[in-house]
């Protein structure tokens, strides 16, 4: 049975703890506790307590308790633990049985085993003494893989046997390490023998060992760190130097979250009553850990960032922070939920955790929501226990699949309207996926999914999303080189039908046909024929080259549309007089309206002051009493024929100036009328031949008296 084959337990199945028990672990750690901070008030003459530090050995097994405590708290059944304490010969403290695996019957053991002896002899003492009982342990049969082999009967062998290691000692040098890996190597071949032969052992298939070195403060480490790195196909090791101290606590706080798949919340602003000022509340933060698929929401939709993710001080885990939403009842509601996981606190101990914990206790549940700047906040998950235990839940924050689909502008766009939606539809149509027969073979050797893989990325590289940000793909003629130039390869005949395209495009900008460029957010009439034909062809040009390197057929097409981009020069020539002809228009266009109304605005200026000096000799004339009255004269023929009836009062329209100078224009081409070259202050009197036969006398004024 192959390996791949074994699917029903992990290496997080079974974790052994290897803790060194040898008399160098009672050496001190050098970081020191503060034990006088809790006295209020000191009597004077009281000398304060000295600081005290941890040993090594201390700070190893508050550590791995804290790394099983959160393991209880998350997994409470289907992880293990077997604790193995190792110095002159292995103590087990628990076994893989399910009543064993409680913080109480491993701190019950511990206390009997005691600290280490620091006058025992280094001698016998050693950490092999338990790897190899560990090995051994590992050998063992679980009740879950009994249970499993049970129901299997016939393919018991599906049953894989995977298991980790953490070995925490104080190695003497990196061969010391190495001397330890050959050593779990040795006694897992020699373990899996023992194993092949009997019905209460099983072969390990893959183990996991994680040997953590730790030192005192202030100490060089002889160890160097070293990932993960395969020893044999059934052996993998990794080693961390540590400090003892926090620096232990962070690391073992960091491979629980490693190896059982969790991750990191920080609930923020809650409030609680300050122990000194009753009245008084203050905002406290509070971490949890718990599977990582309560994040999953945020993984999917890339909404990382809007839940607050942050790095903490060790700079190695993030955590997601989400904001206290105050409870408005004690009743839990029912909201559309779509997961829940147990939670455990990072520091158990400290004063926010525990109220946190009693609140929730008590019946009590809290909504979470994300941190958002603006906008209405969304409530993500909440903080709810049953029966005794306290779990997230995961709410359902986005779009229910159960409401209508959203409008396309409500997507990731914005307010964009004019996707190629048709096209969409096309690719999705050419690229759809479908089962393929095992006998089905490739020449190239790729397996399906590759294959498929493949020709999405190909027909993706060049693909704009938007109407308005492309030309060739909205020209019908384009279309069949949009469609071959995809292909993995080409055949002549595809050649040349992306030549005969690239030659229609070019019969199309000779005889100057228009071109679907959007004018979309630009003023006027968009761009000029020829910058439309330059950018298609730059588009062109860019497909085609997201292509050029798969075949030498597919250059041969890129070859051909630079040969026909580059005009000859008398070509080039011709274009740019017709660019310069149309701007010398455009500008023509542009001006003649102008010079048009200077031109009648002077004409009217010059008029205005011939008729003005005109009506001041006129003045003179009648109000003069000695002066005769005046002679019948010819009217003038120059300036005087384009008086008007009337002179316009206040500005003169662009009309009444035209008029005036074509009438002026049109008076020079014709010869005056006898009746007004004869009349008197423009009137003439018609009919005079039969006032003279009646006896009537006619004056210039052209009134006729007796």
């Amino acid at each position: 049975m192959s390996f791949g084959k074994m699917k029903m337990f992990s290496v997080s199945h079974k974790t052994v703890f290897v803790v060194d028990h040898c008399p160098y672990m009672a050496e001190s750690s050098r970081q020191q506790v503060e034990c006088d901070v809790l006295t209020k008030s000191r009597a004077q003459g009281v000398i304060p307590l000295a600081p005290v530090s941890k040993s090594l050995w201390t700070c190893a097994v508050e550590c791995s308790m804290e790394y099983c405590r959160i393991l209880y708290d998350v997994y409470p059944k289907d992880k293990l633990i077997n604790y193995i304490v190792s110095d002159s010969e292995f103590h087990i403290l628990n076994s893989w049985r399910q009543e064993d695996q409680s913080i109480q019957e491993l701190m019950a053991a511990l206390a009997a085993v005691g600290p280490p002896n620091p006058r025992e002899d280094p001698e016998c003492c050693s950490i092999l003494h338990g790897l190899v009982s560990a090995v051994e342990a590992l050998c063992k049969i679980t009740e879950l893989q009994h249970e499993k082999r049970t129901a299997l009967m016939d393919t018991a062998e599906r049953v894989a046997n995977r298991g980790r290691i953490i070995c925490l000692t104080n190695a003497k040098s990196d061969t010391h390490v190495r001397m330890l890996e050959d050593c779990i190597q040795e006694t897992i071949l020699e373990q899996n023998k023992l194993a092949a032969g009997s019905d209460r052992l099983m072969a390990i298939q893959q183990c996991e060992l994680v040997l953590v070195h730790i030192y005192p403060q202030g100490e060089d480490t002889l160890v160097s760190d070293r990932p993960k790195k395969e020893i044999s196909p059934l052996l993998t090791s990794e080693v961390h130097s540590v400090r003892a101290g926090r620096h232990l606590a962070t690391k073992l706080n960091i491979l629980v979250q490693q190896h059982f798949d969790l991750a990191s919340t920080t609930i923020t602003n809650i409030p609680m009553k300050e122990e000194q000022h009753a009245n008084t509340s203050a905002n406290y933060d509070v971490e949890l850990l718990h599977h990582r698929d309560a994040h999953l929401e945020f993984f999917k939709s890339g909404d990382l960032h809007m839940a607050g993710t942050s790095t903490r001080e060790n700079g190695l885990k993030e955590t997601v922070t989400l904001k206290w939403c105050t409870p408005r009842t004690n009743v839990i509601e029912l909201h559309y939920c779509t997961g829940a996981y147990r939670i455990s606190p990072t520091d158990v101990n400290s004063r926010p955790s525990s109220c946190l914990t009693n609140f929730l206790l008590n019946g009590r549940s809290v909504l979470l929501e994300l941190p958002k700047k603006s906008g209405s906040k969304v409530i993500s998950h909440m903080l709810s226990s049953h029966g005794g235990e306290i779990f997230l839940h995961v709410l359902n924050s986005n779009r229910s699949t159960l409401e209508d689909p959203p409008s396309i502008s409500e997507g990731c766009g914005g307010r964009v309207t004019d996707y190629r939606i048709t096209d969409f539809g096309e690719f999705m149509r050419e690229n759809r996926l479908t089962p393929v027969s095992e006998n089905s073979h490739n020449p190239s050797g790729k397996l399906p999914f590759e294959r498929a893989k493949s020709q999405l990325e190909r027909y993706t590289r060049y693909w704009p999303m938007i109407i308005s940000q492309t030309t060739i793909f909205n020209m019908q003629a384009v279309v069949p080189l949009a469609n071959l130039i995809v292909k993995e390869t080409l055949t002549e005949e595809d050649v040349l039908t992306c030549q005969k395209t690239v030659y229609n495009l070019v019969d199309m900008e000779r005889k100057n046909d228009p071109l679907p460029i959007s004018t979309v957010g630009s003023r006027g009439k968009g761009p000029k024929r020829d910058e439309q034909y330059r950018i298609m062809w730059n588009e062109l040009e860019t497909l085609v080259k997201t292509h050029a390197a798969a075949t030498d057929r597919h250059q041969r097409v890129l070859d051909c549309i630079i040969a026909c981009r580059s005009k000859p020069p008398e070509e080039e020539e011709r274009k740019k007089r017709g660019r310069k002809r149309e701007e010398r228009e455009d500008r023509t266009e542009k001006n003649g309206n102008k010079e048009a109304e200077d031109k009648s605005w002077q004409e009217s200026e010059r008029l205005k002051s011939l008729l003005d000096k005109e009506d001041q000799e006129s003045e003179v004339i009648k109000d003069s009493p000695d002066s005769p009255e005046p002679l019948n004269k010819k009217p003038r023929l120059m300036a005087e024929e384009t008086q008007p009836q009337e002179r316009a009062k206040g500005p003169v329209s662009l009309l009444t100036m035209w008029t005036n100078r074509i009438t002026t224009a049109n008076s020079r081409k014709h010869q005056e009328f006898a009746g007004r070259q004869s009349s008197v202050n423009n009137k003439f009197e018609l009919y005079q031949h039969l006032k003279e036969e009646n006896g009537m006398d006619v004056h210039e004024n052209g009134k006729a008296t007796r």
